[in-house]
């Protein structure tokens, strides 16, 4: 049985990763060229992994953690899009959490991303609970081969991943080279919100985090 220490101590680790995550990105959206901005990201979250109590590495894989595998900067994959008025499909889904509960979706519309091997189109959801924040997942075609299968996370503001506004009003910055694994693709304890249909294609997206879980180097 957890004892009350023990859930305390695990509550502030994770508020303190969470908190570490938030300066990070803070420091992501301060920086003034993407490519070193992403080169702060992929150091920070590896020391995060490496070194933090809160780390989603399971305990056997830590002794021989050497970093996570990221791809190097690629431009072509970074967007300032305006959030489209969505299609048909489901407007809400809920989320069976690990540790949240059932976590409600609701779609505010996508966004539609040209990228080098054809156009993705995703859908873009907002937290309908406590804290709000846009939620953006992709699963594409590299999921399953050289990325984790459930999928990856661009956005998540609510626990920090949010890489701000872009330049043109009413737009947001969707760069798939911060594209990043669920704490699910390294603990199978953890049940994590994956990416549902809208925002699923069958274009492959080679860059971001690329880890098939749960500790497996692609």
């Amino acid at each position: 049985m957890t004892s009350s220490r023990d859930s305390a101590a695990t509550a502030l680790a994770v508020t303190d990763w969470r908190r570490r995550v938030h300066d990070l990105y803070r420091e992501v959206r301060e920086a003034g060229d993407p490519a070193e901005a992403h080169t702060r990201w992929v150091r920070g979250r590896d020391e995060l992994f490496a070194t933090h109590l809160a780390t989603p590495l399971l305990p056997e894989h830590r002794a021989d953690f050497a970093g996570l595998v990221v791809t190097d900067y690629d431009p072509r994959y970074r967007f300032e899009a305006s959030i489209e008025p969505a299609d048909a499909g489901p407007d809400a889904f809920t989320a069976t959490t690990g540790t949240d509960g059932e976590v409600p979706y609701e779609r505010l519309g996508r966004v539609r991303l040209q990228a080098p091997d054809g156009e993705v189109s995703l859908d873009v959801w907002r937290l309908a609970s406590y804290g709000g924040g846009l939620f953006v997942p992709v699963r594409d075609a590299t999921c399953g081969r050289s990325a984790y299968g459930g999928g990856r996370y661009v956005l998540d503001t609510v626990k920090g991943a949010d890489l701000g506004a872009g330049a043109g009003e009413g737009t947001v910055v969707i760069d798939l080279n911060f594209a990043f694994n669920p704490s699910c693709a390294y603990d199978p304890a953890w049940a994590c919100p994956l990416a549902p249909a809208g925002n699923t294609t069958a274009v492959p997206l080679p860059v971001g985090e690329q880890h098939r879980g749960p500790w497996v180097q692609a």
